[in-house]
């Protein structure tokens, strides 16, 4: 693996420090691969996140959003009866999956359909962050 040198970056830009730490936390690939997800482009500030969570109820999923960080977790409930599986591929662990959120990014929804849990988020660049032309005066 190589490692990426950010020095002339320091010399030139003021406050990307969060930059290089999520460039750092993103080579260092530490997630566990469960549950699959997608993560699809909408439009031009809209994006889903689609998990499988088969075998999962709404009870046993949670998502929080604080910070610059949205955090999706599952943690299912002990059963009651003992089964004798002969084979058991289907998958029935805790997982809690972080993704990290680029500035002004907003979750709007949740929905679970078919088995998947859809994250619905959105940018919203405040009307004063906003491109605008200046008018200029003679």
């Amino acid at each position: 693996m190589r490692n990426l040198d950010l020095t002339p970056l320091y010399r030139s830009a003021i406050g990307f420090d969060r930059l290089a730490t999520l460039i750092d936390s993103a080579s260092r690939n530490d997630q566990p691969a469960f549950p699959p997800y997608n993560v699809e482009l909408l439009s031009e500030n809209e994006y889903r996140i689609s998990m499988a969570v088969a075998g999962f109820s709404l009870d046993e999923l949670q998502i929080n959003s604080e910070e610059g960080s949205l955090t999706i977790s599952g943690n299912k409930t002990e059963e009651q009866e003992t089964h004798h599986y002969l084979y058991q591929g289907i998958a029935a662990r805790n997982f809690e999956r972080r993704f990290q959120l680029a500035d002004h990014m907003k979750v709007v929804n949740a929905k679970m359909e078919n088995g998947l849990l859809h994250v619905y988020l959105i940018r919203e660049v405040p009307e004063a962050m906003k491109s605008r032309s200046i008018p200029i005066d003679q």
